[in-house]
């Protein structure tokens, strides 16, 4: 049932995005999930994005995954964060509790503008993973000089 309301919440967001591209103005109440009242578990990390002009920088929350559990793809406006935390216990030891199991997760985004896949940058630091995403040269402003 969770994921079910999760699904319904992506189609909104996505109608959202689309109504925004065609119109050309904010929707009201973006970026605010519809069932926020309902603590709908997200399938991984929470995420952040922010448009800085030049580029577009997203935040995400993994804690407790280093640089080589995660895998960053990204082509044209499309952005997929995948990772893995396997099991931290000492060769031969016997767990007595396991509460920080193994888990996985992908998530996928589309962005609001095509982004320069050869110049983007990544940050890992103290659970936070912080992606730079400079905009495409065809998605960046340009100055018209009327002659």
């Amino acid at each position: 049932m969770l994921m079910r309301l999760h699904d319904i919440d992506r189609m909104f967001n996505a109608m959202d995005l689309l109504q925004r591209r065609l119109t050309g103005e904010p929707v009201p109440n973006s970026g605010r999930p519809l069932f926020a009242g309902l603590n709908v578990p997200q399938p991984g990390p929470s995420a952040n994005l922010y448009d800085q002009g030049e580029n577009l920088e997203m935040t995400l929350e993994v804690p407790g995954m280093g640089k080589d559990d995660l895998t960053i793809k990204i082509q044209g406006n499309y952005l997929e964060v995948s990772g893995k935390r396997e099991a931290d216990a000492p060769e031969g030891y016997s767990a007595h509790r396991v509460e920080r199991g193994t888990s996985s997760f992908t998530r996928s985004f589309t962005l609001p503008a095509e982004v320069d896949s050869g110049k983007v940058e990544a940050r890992l630091n103290n659970g936070l993973l912080v992606l730079v995403l400079p905009k495409a040269e065809a998605a960046k402003p340009k100055q018209i000089t009327i002659k």
